[in-house]
């Protein structure tokens, strides 16, 4: 992790640190930094190697790319969306009535076209 460091901010958090701490002291705060993140490091090393004991084989096989919520920035999630090819939308399910009157209607059809009258045509008597 980077955190955006670059060196002008590393330079200028020193001098920053130089001009509030005093140069007497600052060699004692950077051992303690220095220890606390070799601290740090042992402790999520060994916390790594307990996952990986208590998951066993199944901890090498988690994507942690997948896992990052750095991912899930919201600007790019809009992003791609407005981007994306959109779907045509998926035809609308057709209700019951709508499906009587269709099957009326090509029941007429098929009577008008055989020349006979179908109990469900209004205009035959």
């Amino acid at each position: 992790m980077s955190f955006g460091l670059t060196f002008d901010k590393l330079l200028i958090i020193g001098v920053l640190a130089l001009l509030l701490i005093g140069p007497e002291r600052l060699p004692g705060y950077a051992q303690r930094l220095g220890e606390w993140t070799r601290r740090l490091r042992e402790y999520f090393g060994s916390t790594r190697e307990r996952m990986r004991e208590e998951m066993g084989e199944d901890f090498d096989e988690i994507d942690w790319k997948q896992l990052d919520p750095r991912q899930y920035d919201p600007r790019r999630i809009i992003r791609e969306a407005l981007t994306e090819p959109r779907e045509a939308p998926a035809p609308a399910r057709e209700s019951a009535y709508a499906q009587r009157q269709r099957r009326l209607r090509e029941q007429r059809e098929a009577a008008a076209d055989s020349g006979a009258a179908t109990p469900f045509d209004p205009d035959a008597t």
